[in-house]
C-alpha cells in the first residue's frame, strides 16, 4: 500500500505511564476534553465535520468512573472518551464521517470506539462471574474481591484480496448487502491458527477456491466493535469453479482491473446509489474510504500485475 489505512495513521501520545498515575489524570482534568459516544457509535461533530469535543470540567470535577483516558493531544490537553445515552447537536456514523477527520481525529475515534465496546461487554469477570471495575484510566477492568486484572481484548481478522497473478480480482458479496456492493474476503483467526493459514481457510470456507502464496500488507484497526484487520493478498485460479460452502457469502465474482479502476476513479462506494439506484450503471460498488479492504483493493488496481 501507498500509505497505511486511515485508521492506522494516528501519531498522538497515549501517554501510557500517565495512566498508572491518578494525581496525575486529575490534575490534567481541568483542561481536558472529552469525547461523547452513543450506545449506536455515533459521535458529536463540529460544523467542519471534525470531532467536537466537550470541556471536562463541564462535565466533573474530577475524572468520571467510566471515562476512559485517550492520551494528549498536539496542543498538550488531556482526551478522555465516554459513553452516553444520548449526544445534543449533530452526530456522525464512523464509518462514513472518519474520512473526513484527520489522521490523530480518526485513530483517536477508533480508540474510544473499541474500548468503550470493550468495556460495554466486560463488566462481569469471564473467570467467577464477579463484578469488575475500570482502573488505570479505563484501560483494565479489576476485579473487586480478587484485585486481578482484565486487560482490553482485541479479535484478529485476516482480510484478503484474492488475485490471479495478472489483471483479475475476486470480490464477494454477503447476502444482507445490497445488489452490487462487493468487497475482499475476510474472517476471524481460530486459536491454534496462523495469519496465512487463516487466510486459506477462510477464503476456501467463503467462496470455495484455494490460494496460495499469502502475503502480509498491513493492518488497520476496526473498532465494530473492536477487531484488528490484518491485510493480505493471495493468488487464485479464476477457472476453479466458485462454492459458497459456509453461508455468509452469497455471491462472488471476478472483476477486471480496468473496471475496478473506473469504479475507483469514479467515487464508486458503498451507499452511493443503491441496487435500484446505479444512474452510472455500474454493477460495482466498492467499500468505503476508510476500510482497509478500500486501501488493498486501490493498492492491487493501481500496481503493475506480476
Amino acid at each position: 500500500m501507498d500509505e497505511p489505512p486511515l485508521l492506522s495513521r494516528a501519531t498522538f501520545d497515549r501517554a501510557d505511564e500517565i495512566r498508572d498515575d491518578p494525581e496525575r489524570m486529575r490534575a490534567g482534568w481541568t483542561t481536558a476534553r472529552v469525547l461523547l459516544i452513543d450506545a449506536t457509535g455515533r459521535y458529536p461533530v463540529a460544523d467542519d465535520g471534525r470531532l467536537h469535543w466537550q470541556d471536562a470540567a463541564g462535565l466533573a470535577d474530577e475524572p468520571l468512573a467510566d471515562a476512559v483516558f485517550l492520551g494528549i493531544s498536539a496542543s498538550g490537553a488531556d482526551l478522555w472518551t465516554r459513553r452516553v445515552d444520548h449526544i445534543d447537536g449533530p452526530t456522525d456514523d464512523p464509518r462514513r464521517g472518519a474520512h473526513g477527520l484527520d489522521s490523530d481525529e480518526a485513530g483517536q475515534l477508533a480508540t474510544a470506539l473499541g474500548i468503550l465496546n470493550w468495556h460495554a461487554t466486560a463488566r462481569f469477570s469471564p473467570v467467577d462471574g464477579s463484578a469488575t471495575v475500570p482502573a488505570r484510566g479505563g484501560w483494565v477492568r479489576r476485579h473487586l474481591d480478587s484485585g486481578a486484572d482484565e486487560f482490553p481484548r482485541t479479535d484478529p481478522a485476516i482480510i484478503t484480496v484474492v488475485h490471479d497473478g495478472a489483471d483479475r480480482i475476486l470480490l464477494g458479496r454477503q447476502s444482507v448487502w445490497p445488489d452490487g456492493w462487493y468487497s475482499t474476503l475476510a474472517g476471524f483467526v481460530e486459536p491454534g491458527e496462523s495469519l496465512e493459514q487463516c487466510v486459506i481457510r477462510e477464503v476456501y470456507e467463503e467462496v470455495g477456491v484455494t490460494v496460495s502464496d499469502p502475503h502480509y500488507l498491513g493492518s488497520q484497526p476496526w473498532p465494530f466493535p473492536r477487531s484488528l484487520m490484518l491485510g493480505f493478498e493471495a493468488v487464485a485460479d479464476p477457472e476453479e469453479p466458485l462454492r459458497f460452502l459456509d453461508g455468509e457469502i452469497a455471491d462472488a465474482a471476478w472483476f477486471d482491473r480496468a473496471e475496478v479502476i473506473e469504479v475507483l476513479e469514479a467515487g464508486g462506494d458503498w451507499g452511493a446509489g443503491g441496487a435500484a439506484e446505479r444512474p452510472d450503471g455500474r454493477r460495482l460498488r466498492l467499500p468505503g474510504s476508510i476500510s482497509i479492504a478500500r486501501a488493498i483493493i486501490s493498492a492491487w488496481a493501481h500496481s503493475a500485475p506480476n
